[in-house]
């Protein structure tokens, strides 16, 4: 038993008149894997096989095999031919197998070559079509948090992953044989999705923890998600594409979630992080005596006292704050005089801090802003108007002068021009 490429004009009415009976895949939704064959036009009155046997395939039978969609003629639960290219075939039960590869070429009759025909008779005919489509939504949520080391924040943490991932059957006959139940007319992936969602979240624990050990950041997980799918393809590959003959095409993470103790340990990297800026210390410092003179003015016991003990407590704590706030501004300045030894010659900072010595910021983009009217250029690179810069206190230079006969130029500190020897 064996199918073999129909050919002919008579498209439409004329096809049911010229053939015993007419099969195509039924119904296959964006969740079917799997479907079994029907008639088309059971009942049509031009249908001229009426009685004919259930699971019985009559010879010269026209089978329609659509784009995306991978047909098996089965005979005694045994594959007997099969095809991945669209188009229409005859059932032809004097003929040898055609097996019609299409784009998936000699690997798919390896796997044919594996399980093909015994030899058996049998009266069980059917026609069952695989899904070549790429199954998409597929919902997964981890139910335990995955531990997840950051190089940054040196810490171990722990968060939770939900979104959606797809798959695509990559080896339909290898599919059929290891994954289709038997005597199923049809398999849908909600039905069989918890074997397999057990072992993806098995697979994308191992995969995020591979991009723990590859040093990528935690808070970067999410916008990976293609280097995700990758990871996790060779998480699965032994399991999946290898003996199931399907594989995971994307994960698409719709988000993650950190359990209260990791969440705490980032806030405190954080906050670490930006109180090692001494202008943000400084605004800390000085917002904290703001909301402290705030809260005595609102004191219900009367503002005179409240700010009499607000002066004991900064008598007692002035030393403190006063030291701080200093200790903040030496900080800042040490830091604008790095930034300025820093600073090519003729560069400029843009309002975003980066350093530049073109037209536009190559951080974000800002143009450099105009000089102020009787702006100088001092040596550090900032642009000053008064007589000393406010970076460095350098003074700003004297002004060369020009000869009013020949036009020389003459150093600042020179009284006649060297040229024609005229007093300035």
């Amino acid at each position: 038993m064996g199918i073999i490429k129909a050919t002919f004009s008579a498209m439409g009415g004329g096809l049911a008149d010229q053939w015993l009976e007419v099969l195509e895949a039924d119904d296959m939704g964006g969740t079917t894997l799997f479907t079994k064959g029907v008639k088309v036009r059971k009942n049509d009155k031009r249908n001229s096989n009426k009685k004919g046997t259930e699971d019985y395939i009559s010879d010269g039978s026209i089978i329609h095999v659509y784009p995306n969609q991978f047909m098996i003629l089965v005979e005694g639960g045994k594959i007997v031919d099969f095809t991945a290219e669209e188009g229409y075939y005859k059932v032809d039960n004097t003929t040898a197998p055609s097996l019609f590869a299409g784009g998936f070429g000699a690997s798919i009759k390896e796997s044919f070559s594996r399980i093909k025909y015994g030899g058996v008779p049998s009266t069980a005919q059917k026609v069952y079509f695989i899904n070549l489509q790429e199954i998409k939504g597929i919902k997964f949520g981890t139910r335990n948090p995955i531990s997840y080391f950051d190089s940054f924040y040196n810490a171990e943490l722990f968060l939770r992953a939900h979104g959606t991932y797809s798959i695509k059957i990559t080896d339909p006959i290898k599919f059929y044989t290891e994954v289709v139940p038997k005597n199923a007319d049809r398999v849908d992936i909600t039905a069989i999705n918890e074997q397999y969602l057990n072992e993806f979240l098995e697979a994308l624990g191992a995969a995020i923890n591979s991009m723990s050990a590859d040093g990528i950041r935690v808070s970067y997980v999410v916008s990976k998600s293609r280097e995700l799918s990758r990871y996790m393809q060779n998480e699965l590959d032994a399991d999946w594409k290898d003996l199931r003959g399907m594989e995971v095409l994307s994960v698409g993470l719709g988000g993650l979630s950190y359990d209260d103790k990791s969440r705490e340990m980032i806030d405190m990297r954080n906050q670490g992080a930006m109180l090692g800026d001494a202008s943000i210390r400084e605004g800390y410092v000085q917002g904290a005596v703001a909301r402290g003179m705030e809260a005595a003015g609102s004191n219900p016991n009367g503002a005179a006292q409240a700010f009499m003990g607000m002066g004991m407590g900064m008598n007692a704590g002035g030393g403190f704050v006063g030291a701080a706030s200093a200790s903040n501004q030496q900080q800042m300045e040490r830091d604008r005089a790095a930034t300025a030894a820093a600073a090519p010659a003729g560069g400029w900072t843009c309002a975003c801090g980066h350093v530049n010595t073109g037209k536009f910021c190559s951080e974000c983009g800002s143009p450099k802003p105009a000089a102020a009217s009787g702006s100088w250029t001092c040596a550090c690179g900032a642009t000053c108007t008064g007589k000393f810069c406010p970076d460095c206190g350098s003074p700003r230079p004297a002004a060369e002068w020009f000869c009013t006969d020949c036009g020389a130029k003459n150093p600042a500190t020179a009284k006649f021009c060297g040229d024609c020897g005229k007093r300035r």
